[in-house]
């Protein structure tokens, strides 16, 4: 008992996956804690179950090969009813395997609280291809599988990940004497009768005791070679450091060393088994010590060593290409190899972990077609498909429009699953036998918090959801074929979350019996267990056994007193788990529970049902490890207990009878069993330890000994199934073959269970209500209230006549023979003309907004309406609309390029002879905001508006956003328009941002404004050398205008705080001088003030005009500093400065009008005078200058003068071309106004 506290066990679970997928992973399960899980589902984030019944507990006997696994980095998930494994993000899945979906924050996509699809695929599998995997750590021993298909190692146990911790199904809360008996042994059962012999073997591996794990793989099959892979493995460095490789060929009798074989300075890591081929092995070595793959074809007699460059995560086999493997490595890229792993080749890179996929045979077109879901940002993935060896850009197909939910992606079967979350609300869609994705229809008040997708099996999808008034339970809600459109089955099943916060399902699906569930609901606070028998369309109690084990009355009485079951699988693939049930053993059934009100985890014992539950009994009234034998045919149990066991049982007729066999000398902690049910080897295999200081032992049973021949006719004996007496099942009576009990003869493998079965005429039992429509009390179907049942057919469209549901379908996979007439079938009706109703018009991807350039598709759907003879018409809001005969052909989706930004109002409208109907949105197509420029007066007067502009590169229309902040504004102005005009009331400096919004991007802006109650200006221009030297920037610019500010502070005197020079940006180079009245200068004085300004700008006039304002700006290259002749238009008011210069412009300008009319007038009497007139408009009019300190200056068109604005986009398109520079149009001359008056 002491020692058995430090014992734990490692599960390395092997399970099918629709693609066989196979790999491995270690998790540690501690042995002395709750031995129960739940259905493991997870959210589907996304996550999806491979034929996830989340239902199964026995696997099929005739796939026990084909037992794969495979473990993703950030989820698991396992669609069982059982102790599931709960492995974050990653989905494993199996055909015809409970399976349970367990997910964490992910499709959550675990933390979501909006709703998020799970498909999970089994993690575990109660006979995963005979191959487990042991750990010990210091006095702690485990035992796990090695695995025929995907692995995720990053989950292993070795990483020892709280999460990933699983309680083992071996423990039990409280010990037990493993002598003491129950049942029929208390009833006269003795373990004195003469016992059939057992032969029994034991082998040590000697030399290994120090190794804490060990990896168990049988082929199976009749296969007699068993490999063993036992590591030393140091959870302080976190790796292996000793690994020996041990095979026998005789089916455990002795067991050989290959050290050698591989290498003996090799540190071997995994091992894996390909599911379709079992003889091929494939090893990888420790990537500590190097990176290696080690391939045998011959069931590991000999090995070859093939160097690999990247570090192996997780396998995933092709279901049907024994050489084709895909692989996971950890910087989250997928290679593929095709010959087996000697040679591999990049995939694809930036994959979620588990969301590759090999094709699925039959619907794939090319068998080597993966199925990807890479990342392109957070919380955003695409759903890429190509070929394994060619999956260049080129080659790749985007099957989704539009992004997904990152973990998201499920391929299963006939299914591909993935979903949207937008504005916190998850949409999930489903692409059925590779057509077009759709949208999953729920009932339309349901709202989904989160989903789960429990099972895809038989082609139909059953779905745990979680409604919007629900906490703590789910909901089932079962699909049609397609997976569209879903009905409720079964309200608040019992869910609680595992250890690595995984959702865990209560609901089991049976083996062997079509139609067949369990499930716990919780009814006033209670959890109770329910059966049906046709596929969730009625739910009933479980009846109590009449006595319990010691043969004492119950008097347990439906409804108030029934039977309540654990509904969990196993975690561990050497162990049988709280359920069992087998494809082989129709209608046998062993499940751990109680009787009572309601399900408890005390008092538990096991229970029998031998009629597919429609009786039971109890067997044990402690918690046993059960399995079926002989094909079925006999029950092998094994205490479920802390302490060491040196005895089994089994029984040969249907648990009523128990023989107790030793397989032991001394007791052994057994810490798993592998078997081979289906083969004719008859070959149990114990492993386990003495004590925690000792090497393995692998105990050897042949229970051959029990059985005196082969079974013949007369030893058989049939059994009817039914439901509570009714005989039809599923729309058929079944008749059923069994052993008759007692007779110790040998089943034939390939003997039939199924001896008759009679297709039973169609009743309202075997149908189910139709979507949107709800059962009442009467057991009637009814039209939900939000549901119009004469809405358009959805097939109206394809003929002239559909099929119109009368508010029941068929259960799928129900075999009721139906009459000439049946109420309950569809009816076909002739289409009537309707007017269209209820048009929609939406972006494939959702989004209304789309960048320039991109190609936009656009979906329609029409509610209700005659759709052949509906025409559709769609104006793209740009000039340009399309039009299409009928709805069908805009299926695919209408595609559209806009090539200008703006906001577009596109409309769709559609039109019949009944009528019309149109839909419109608003998209936003923008482009990428590269830069932007705030231009502002660099002096504003008080109380008087300026204008303030953003210029924005490229330019945008319409779609951008201007946030303005002035000075310490809590609060922005938001304009929709780049400019805005602004008053300021306070003197000095004020500091004026601007951001510019467009989509997520926002680029932001400042400028300095020196507020003023009045000032003086004069425009300037500079000797042509400076341009040469210009390289248009911001900083250059700045200090130009310092040094100018200087020079002209020099000669006048003036202080440098009451002059600001400011130069504009572009060629050739300009700048404006603003002159500042003193800042001591009180309001009393301010006439005088405005004198003081107007001398000082005679001066400078004088000064720039004589060429006196002069800088060096490099070793001989002298610039002077002019003030222009003409002004832009101003920046603020201005008002005209009455000094002598300005008299004589103004004088200058009438004596050359003057002079231009005598011209124009006698221009034909002056004969040296030649004047071209035929186009009058040819060129535009000069203003001459009237200062003329400089006859070489140029002059300036008054058609040439541009906006302030201009200028700035002027310099943006410049720097766009690598500067303004003097690739820039010279588009002002230096003739500028003189002076500007405020």
């Amino acid at each position: 008992m002491v020692l058995w506290t430090f014992w734990s066990v490692l599960l390395l679970s092997c399970v099918p996956f629709h693609s066989k997928s196979g790999a491995q992973a270690e998790i540690t399960l501690s042995r002395s804690i709750n031995r129960f899980c739940h259905l493991n589902v997870a959210p589907l984030e996304a996550r999806f179950a491979k034929k996830p019944t989340g239902t199964k507990v026995a696997r099929k006997a005739e796939n026990r090969d084909e037992v794969s696994n495979r473990f993703g980095t950030e989820a698991a998930a396992t669609l069982k009813p059982s102790c599931s494994l709960q492995v974050k993000n990653k989905t494993v899945s199996r055909k015809e395997t409970p399976v349970k979906a367990n997910y964490s924050n992910d499709l959550e996509i675990p933390d979501k609280k909006c709703g998020n699809i799970t498909a999970e695929r089994a993690e575990a599998t109660r006979t995963p291809e005979r191959t487990f995997s042991v750990r010990r750590k210091r006095a702690k021993r485990s035992v796990g599988s090695a695995y025929n298909d995907n692995v995720d190692r990053s989950l292993s146990g070795e990483a020892q990940s709280p999460e990933r911790s699983v309680e083992s199904v071996q423990g039990a809360p409280k010990s037990r004497t493993e002598y003491r008996r129950s049942g029929d042994e208390a009833r006269g059962s003795s373990p004195r009768q003469s016992e059939p012999h057992l032969d029994t073997s034991t082998f040590a591996l000697s030399g290994d005791s120090a190794h804490n794990q060990a990896m168990v793989h049988w082929s199976g099959h009749n296969s007699s070679v068993i490999l063993i892979l036992t590591k030393l493995y140091d959870f302080n460095l976190g790796a292996a450091t000793e690994s020996s490789l041990w095979r026998s060929t005789d089916y455990g009798s002795t067991y050989t060393k290959l050290n050698d074989k591989v290498g003996s300075r090799t540190v071997l890591s995994y091992l894996y088994v390909c599911p379709t081929n079992k003889q091929k092995i494939m090893m990888l070595s420790d990537p500590e010590v190097e990176s290696a793959v080690l391939i045998s074809s011959d069931e590991g007699a000999s090995f070859e060593k093939y160097p690999i460059n990247f570090n192996v995560l997780s396998l995933l086999f092709h279901p049907a290409q024994e050489n084709w493997i895909l692989a996971y490595s950890h910087d989250n890229k997928v290679y593929s190899s095709m010959d087996f792993g000697r040679k591999w080749q990049l995939v694809h890179d930036n994959v979620m972990p588990g969301r590759f996929y090999w094709a699925v045979m039959g619907l794939d077109r090319e068998s080597d077609v993966v199925h990807i879901e890479t990342r392109i940002a957070k919380g955003r993935a695409q759903y890429v498909k190509c070929r394994a060896q060619r999956c260049t850009e080129g080659n790749r197909q985007y099957l989704f429009p539009g992004h997904v939910d990152t973990n998201s992606l499920v391929v299963q079967d006939e299914y591909v699953f993935t979903q949207v979350t937008k504005s916190g609300r998850a949409t999930y869609f489903v692409s059925y036998m590779r057509e077009p994705f759709k949208q999953m229809q729920l009932p339309k008040y349901c709202l989904p918090k989160d989903m789960h997708i429990i099972s895809t099996d038989e082609k139909q999808v059953f779905a745990a959801v979680q409604e919007w008034n629900q906490n703590n339970t789910y909901s089932l809600y079962i699909s049609d074929s397609p997976g569209v459109y879903f009905i409720l089955s079964l309200e608040n099943l019992r869910t609680s979350r595992g250890p690595a916060g995984n959702l865990l399902v209560d609901f089991y699906k049976v083996e062997g019996i079509n139609g067949m569930y369990f499930a716990n609901k919780l009814v006033d606070n209670h959890i109770k267990t329910f059966i049906t028998y046709n596929k969730g369309q009625t739910w009933a109690l479980l009846p109590a056994p009449a006595s319990d084990v010691a043969g004492n009355n119950l008097h347990c009485i439906l409804p108030f007193c029934s039977l309540h079951l654990h509904l969990e699988m196993s975690e561990t693939p050497y162990a049988s788990g709280p359920i069992t049930s087998k494809k082989s053993v129709p209608g046998i059934i062993v499940a751990t529970g109680n009787i009572g009100t309601e399900l408890s985890s005390s008092n538990l014992g096991m229970f029998m049902t031998s009629d597919a539950g429609n009786s039971w009994r109890q067997i044990f009234d402690e918690e046993y490890n059960v399995w079926f034998l002989d094909n079925g045919g006999a029950l092998l149990a094994v205490l479920h207990a802390p302490t060491p066991i040196r005895h089994l049982w089994i029984s040969l007729d249907e648990g009523k009878k128990w023989d107790r066999h030793s397989f032991s000398l001394a007791p052994l902690f057994v810490d798993g069993v592998l078997m081979e049910p289906e083969s004719d080897n008859h070959i149990i295999t114990f492993f386990g330890h003495f004590s925690h200081r000792s090497e393995w032992q692998l105990i050897k049973i042949d229970y051959m000994g029990l059985f005196s021949r082969r079974c013949m006719d007369g030893d058989y004996q049939t059994w009817h199934l039914h439901n509570k007496g009714e005989l039809c099942v599923m729309g058929e009576k079944q008749i059923y073959m069994k052993r008759r009990p007692g007779n110790r003869c040998m089943l034939a493998q390939d003997y039939s269970r199924l001896y008759s079965s009679e297709p039973c005429l169609c009743t309202a039992y075997d149908f189910e209500c139709d979507y949107g429509w709800e059962r009442q009390a009467d057991g009637k179907c009814s039209p939900a209230f939000w549901f119009n049942p004469n809405g358009a057919a959805k097939s109206c469209s394809s003929s002239q006549s559909f099929l119109n549901s009368t508010g029941y379908r068929k259960v799928l996979s129900n075999n009721c023979k139906e009459r000439g007439w049946n109420v309950f079938s569809p009816k076909r009706v002739a289409c009537r003309p309707r007017a269209p109703q209820g048009l929609r018009l939406s972006t494939s991807s959702g989004e209304l907004s789309a960048t320039v350039g991109s190609n936009v598709t656009f979906m329609i759907y029409l509610t209700h309406g005659d759709s052949p003879s509906t025409s559709i018409q769609l104006d793209f809001g740009d000039g340009i609309k399309i039009t299409y005969s009928n709805l069908s052909r805009t299926d695919d989706g209408i595609k559209h390029i806009y090539r200008m930004t703006g906001i577009y109002r596109v409309t769709a409208s559609a039109d019949n002879s009944q009528g019309s109907d149109s839909s419109t949105l608003f998209l936003h197509i923008t482009s990428p905001v590269e830069r932007i420029y705030l231009s502002v007066p660099i002096v504003a007067v008080r109380g008087k508006a300026a204008n303030l502009t953003v210029v924005v590169w490229p330019s945008h229309t319409r779609t951008l956003t201007f946030f303005w902040w002035f000075d310490n504004s809590s609060e922005p102005i938001i304009t929709l328009e780049g400019s805005i005009s602004h008053m300021f009331h306070k003197e000095g400096t004020n500091k004026v941002t601007v951001q510019v919004a467009c989509g997520s991007t926002v680029m932001q802006d400042s400028k300095v404004i020196t507020v003023k109650e009045f000032f003086r200006s004069l425009l300037l221009s500079f000797s042509p050398a400076l341009d040469e030297h210009n390289p248009d920037i911001p900083e250059w610019r700045e200090d130009i205008g310092r040094v100018v500010r200087t020079a002209l502070s020099q000669v006048s005197g003036v202080p440098e705080d009451q002059l600001l020079v400011s130069l504009y940006p572009g060629l050739p180079t300009t700048a404006e001088l603003f002159v500042l009245p003193d800042e001591q200068t009180s309001n009393e004085h301010k006439k005088r003030s405005e004198e003081a300004l107007d001398t000082i700008s005679d001066i400078f006039a004088t000064a720039l005009n004589q060429g006196l304002i002069q800088f060096e700006l490099k070793t001989n290259v002298r610039i002077i500093v002019y003030m222009t002749q003409q002004t832009l238009a101003p920046l603020v008011d201005a008002n005209s400065i009455h000094s002598g210069s300005a008299m004589l412009m103004l004088l200058s300008v009438v004596i050359v009008g003057l002079a231009a009319f005598f011209i124009y007038k006698f221009k034909r009497k002056i004969p040296w005078i030649h004047v071209e007139t035929e186009d009058p408009h040819e060129k535009d009019p000069e203003v001459i200058s009237t200062v003329g300190q400089n006859d070489g200056m140029s002059k300036v068109k008054l058609s040439e003068f541009p906006s302030q604005k201009e200028l700035m986009e002027k310099e943006l398109e410049g720097r766009n071309r690598g500067g303004f520079g003097r690739n820039m149009e010279r588009i002002v001359t230096r003739e500028f106004p003189n002076c500007t008056n405020v």
